[in-house]
C-alpha cells in the first residue's frame, strides 16, 4: 500500500476498506474512556485508591508511598527507577510506517496472514525516512447467535454484569460488542483458547486462557469506551487486562496517526502501574495490523520502548505457532538486538505453547539453534513467574534444567523483570511469590530490585537497544554476584 493510499483506508479481511476519517469515530469513544479512567487522587503519579476485591490471600499488596512521597514500609519497591527515569516528553516507541513486506510463508490463523508477510519490512532505524503502510485490520466479525427456536441472527442479550468496583472475570467485564465500526477492532475472546490454537492441553489450561482473555477484555473495553472497566477485573489479572489496552490503544494510533498519543496518555494515567505489559500489548498490535514494530508513537519510557519487538515475537508465537515455532522462523532483516527482544517474546509463547508443561518446554526449547536459546529462556522465565502455572517443584526442575542447558542466569533475568513488572503493579500473586526463590533463590522484592538496580546503573539517557541489552545483563549479573557471596 503507498503513502497516499495509507491515508485513505485501512485493508479488511474481506477486501473491502475503512476509512480513516470512519476510524475517528471509534478512536473518539476510546479517548472519552481514557480520560474518564484518569479520575481520583494521586500521589507519586499512581491513584490514592483503586477499585478492587477483598483481600482473599491470593496476592499481597505492595506498601505505596503517602503523599510525601515516603514509603509505607520504608523499603523502596523494586520498579522505583522505572518510574524514576522517565524523560519529559518521551522516547519514539514503534508507529506505522513499515516498508513494503517480501513474500514469506503464512501463519497458521488466516487473519494474521498479514502479520507473517510482514516480517520482512525494511529498515527499522531510520524514523524520518519514507516508508509504507502494509497494515491489515485482522479484525473479526463475531457469528450470529442462534435464537430460541434454533434460527440464526437472533442476538442474545448479554450476560448480566457485576457492580462497578466488584471484582470479576473477564468474560463478566463485558462491555457488549458495539456495532458500526467499533465492532471491526473487536476480539472474540475465544481466540485465547488454547484448544482452538492446537497447543498442549493441561492442568494450567483454565489459568492461561484466563490470561489471555483479559487481554482481549481490556482491548475490548478500549475500543467500546470503557476503559475504566479494567479495574474492575480480579488484580492478578490486570496487568494481562492493560497489555490489552496496549494493543487497542496502539491501534487506534496507527490508524488515526496520532502519533501515539492515546498510548502515552494510557502509560502516563491509568495504567500508570503497569508499563511494561502496555508496551508488550503496543508490539502486538504492530503484528496485528501486519507491520513491524518501528520508531514514531511517542513512549513515556525510554527503554520500556524496546519491548514492543518483545511483544512482536508473543503475537508471532501465538497466532502463527507453525512458522515460528514448529518451522522456528524469525523476523527478517532485524538486527541482532531486535532479534533477541523478539526471542524473548517467543520464550514466553513456548510458556503457553506447551500449558506450563515444564518437561515439554526444556525439550521444545533444545529443538532450537544453541544461538537463540539464551533469549527464549529469558522468556521462559518471565511467564513462568508472571503468569504462574507450575508449582515449586516443577519450577526447580525448571531452574535445574536450564542450569544444565547453561543459560540458568538468563532464565532468572525474566523472572526478575516478572517481580519487579508485579511490584510495580502493586499486586504480587502467590504463584510469582513462589516463583522468585525457585528461579532466582532470592524473594521476589530482591529479585525485583536487581533489575531495579541494573536499570538505575545505565542512568537517565539510556535509551537504545544496547542499553536495554545492558539492562538484562545487569540482572543477570547481580545475580551471579548474590551466587559468588552467598
Amino acid at each position: 500500500m503507498s503513502d497516499t493510499e495509507g491515508s485513505e483506508g485501512v485493508a479488511q479481511s474481506d477486501g473491502s476498506a475503512v476509512s480513516v476519517a470512519d476510524v475517528a469515530d471509534v478512536a473518539d469513544v476510546a479517548d472519552r474512556a481514557l480520560v474518564s479512567g484518569m479520575t481520583g487522587t494521586w500521589a507519586d503519579g499512581a491513584p490514592e485508591t483503586r477499585p478492587g476485591g477483598p483481600d482473599d490471600g491470593q496476592a499481597r499488596r505492595v506498601p505505596g508511598k503517602d503523599a510525601a512521597g515516603q514509603e509505607a514500609s520504608g523499603k523502596d519497591a523494586p520498579g522505583k527507577a522505572a518510574r524514576d527515569t522517565r524523560e519529559a516528553g518521551g522516547k519514539d516507541i514503534p508507529e506505522a510506517g513499515a516498508e513494503n513486506a517480501s513474500a514469506g510463508d503464512t501463519g497458521d490463523d488466516p487473519e494474521e496472514a498479514g502479520a507473517e508477510e510482514a516480517l520482512g519490512a525494511g529498515a527499522e532505524d531510520d524514523p524520518e525516512g519514507d516508508t509504507e503502510d502494509t497494515s491489515k485490520a485482522g479484525a473479526e466479525d463475531a457469528p450470529e447467535e442462534a435464537g430460541a427456536d434454533g434460527s440464526a441472527g437472533t442476538a442474545l442479550p448479554p450476560p448480566s454484569r457485576p457492580r462497578r468496583g466488584e471484582p470479576c472475570g473477564p468474560a463478566e467485564l463485558g462491555p457488549a460488542r458495539p456495532r458500526g465500526l467499533s465492532g471491526l477492532l473487536w476480539q472474540d475472546l475465544g481466540r485465547a483458547g488454547l484448544g482452538a490454537r492446537r497447543f498442549r492441553l493441561g492442568p494450567a489450561r483454565s489459568l492461561l486462557e484466563s490470561a489471555g482473555q483479559a487481554c482481549l477484555a481490556g482491548h475490548n473495553a478500549v475500543i467500546a469506551g470503557e476503559a475504566e472497566r479494567i479495574d474492575d477485573l480480579h488484580e492478578e489479572l490486570r496487568g494481562f487486562a492493560y497489555e490489552g489496552a496496549g494493543m487497542a490503544c496502539a491501534t487506534l494510533d496507527v490508524l488515526t496517526f496520532t502519533g501515539g498519543r492515546r498510548l502515552k496518555s494510557l502509560l502516563s494515567g491509568q495504567g500508570l502501574r503497569h508499563p511494561h505489559l502496555i508496551h508488550l500489548g503496543a508490539g502486538r498490535a504492530y503484528a496485528r495490523l501486519g507491520m513491524r514494530p518501528t520508531w514514531g508513537i511517542r513512549s513515556v519510557h525510554p527503554l520500556l520502548r524496546w519491548l514492543a519487538f518483545d511483544g512482536f515475537g508473543f503475537h508471532q508465537g501465538f497466532f502463527a505457532s507453525d512458522r515460528t515455532i514448529g518451522r522456528q522462523r524469525t523476523a527478517g532483516l532485524m538486527d541482532r538486538t531486535r532479534r533477541a527482544i523478539f526471542d524473548q517474546g517467543v520464550g514466553r509463547t513456548l510458556w503457553f505453547h506447551e500449558c506450563a508443561g515444564v518437561d515439554d518446554v526444556v525439550l521444545r526449547i533444545a529443538e532450537f539453534p544453541a544461538g537463540r536459546r539464551a533469549d527464549l529462556w529469558s522468556g521462559v522465565g518471565l511467564a513462568a513467574a508472571y503468569v504462574g502455572g507450575a508449582d515449586v517443584r516443577e519450577l526447580e526442575r525448571l531452574g535445574a534444567a536450564a542450569t544444565e542447558d547453561g543459560f540458568r542466569a538468563h532464565l532468572v533475568q525474566g523472572a526478575a523483570f516478572a517481580c519487579a513488572a508485579r511490584l510495580i503493579s502493586g499486586t504480587v500473586p502467590e504463584h510469582t511469590a513462589a516463583a522468585a526463590p525457585a528461579l532466582c533463590g532470592v524473594e521476589v522484592e530482591e529479585a525485583g530490585h536487581w533489575a531495579d538496580t541494573a536499570l538505575v546503573t545505565l542512568g537517565r539517557g539510556a535509551h537504545s537497544g544496547d542499553h536495554y541489552q545492558a539492562w538484562r545483563a545487569g540482572v543477570r549479573k547481580a545475580w551471579a554476584r548474590r551466587n559468588r557471596d552467598s
